[in-house]
């Protein structure tokens, strides 16, 4: 069973969100694919960082793949392994 990550997009496009936490953010989901999930395969959450750390996580991601289904802190563990630490928004909804 191999498992494949990739990065899908989806903001923010919120004004007032921007406003609040400036630009230069993106937030989004993984959506892992792969032999012993179902058809839909299953989505990590996202939670906002730099649209930079974003770029090359993505990048990463895409020539990654595990034998089994891995969870969040278990692939940005790995990524930061041989890239820079990933920064993330620290605010009331994510910590």
């Amino acid at each position: 069973m191999t498992i494949h990550y990739n990065t899908n997009w989806m903001g923010p496009i919120n004004v007032e969100w921007i406003r609040k936490n400036g630009e230069g953010w993106s937030i989004g989901r993984i959506d892992c694919r792969g032999k012993g999930l179902d058809m839909y395969g299953e989505e990590l959450s996202l939670p906002p960082m730099k649209s930079d750390d974003w770029h090359r996580f993505s990048e990463w991601l895409w020539n990654f793949s595990t034998d089994e289904l891995w969870t969040l802190d278990m692939l940005v563990a790995e990524y930061e392994k041989t890239h820079p630490k990933i920064t993330w928004l620290k605010n009331e909804l994510y910590n």
